[in-house]
């Protein structure tokens, strides 16, 4: 039999809270400045984004060589990737976000209800703003930023340091998380059960998730209860 839960885990982007500009519209903007045709599409940047997480020091710096190595890839000069990626830097504003549906409500309530963390792949300086943006960032006992503070996720070791902070165990946390390569996949890993709130068009192959949410205010009826 499981054990109670006493900690909640959460992801920050996408879970809790989204651009109010999308990415697809950051991308087309960035591509329009530079006055070039895109050469790259942002579900290709996303995917590049996780390969330069760990080594770099903010998301500027991720997002370079991310749109470098895209160019390269596609035969393109690496220095209009550098414009591009400029220029998306200029027009994303990290303190623009706002709560995903229901995300508020539920997470207010979870964070009164258990010890809570958010665990986010993210540079420091970038997800701090997003959280006093919110007016959450003391909602939470411990922020890990992994790929700079600890491995990025999947890797367990950002959820042990959670863990470890909130004085918990695997057996008593659960994470809750939109990706299922990063947040299933590091939850599992680290031996935690895993929340996912379902994405349009994902289909799960593995790892097979603990729970399944549509919206994040289910989680007020706590599945894992």
């Amino acid at each position: 039999m499981s054990e109670p839960v006493e900690a909640v885990l959460f992801d920050l982007d996408d879970t809790v809270c989204e651009y109010r500009q999308s990415v697809e519209e950051l991308v087309e903007h960035s591509f329009g400045a530079v006055g070039i045709e895109p050469f790259f599409t942002a579900a290709e940047y996303r995917e590049q984004f996780g390969e330069y997480v760990e080594g770099c020091d903010d998301a500027d710096e991720i997002r370079e060589r991310s749109f470098v190595a895209l160019a390269e890839e596609k035969g393109r000069d690496p220095d209009l990737a550098r414009e591009v990626a400029a220029a998306y830097a200029a027009e994303r504003d990290q303190a623009e976000v706002a709560f995903l549906p229901g995300a508020r409500e539920a997470v207010e309530t979870l964070c009164e209800r258990y010890r809570a963390a958010v665990v986010t792949n993210g540079a420091p300086e970038m997800q701090s703003e997003k959280l006093r943006s919110l007016g959450i960032e003391d909602w939470f006992e411990t922020v890990v930023h992994a790929g700079h503070e600890t491995p990025a996720k999947p890797d367990p070791e950002p959820f042990e340091v959670a863990m470890e902070a909130l004085g918990t165990s695997a057996e008593r946390a659960v994470k809750v998380g939109n990706s299922l390569s990063t947040d299933v996949a590091g939850a599992h890993a680290a031996g935690v059960r895993s929340v996912w709130l379902e994405q349009d068009g994902v289909e799960v192959v593995e790892p097979e998730p603990h729970y399944r949410i549509d919206r994040m205010d289910e989680l007020l009826d706590e599945p894992w209860a």
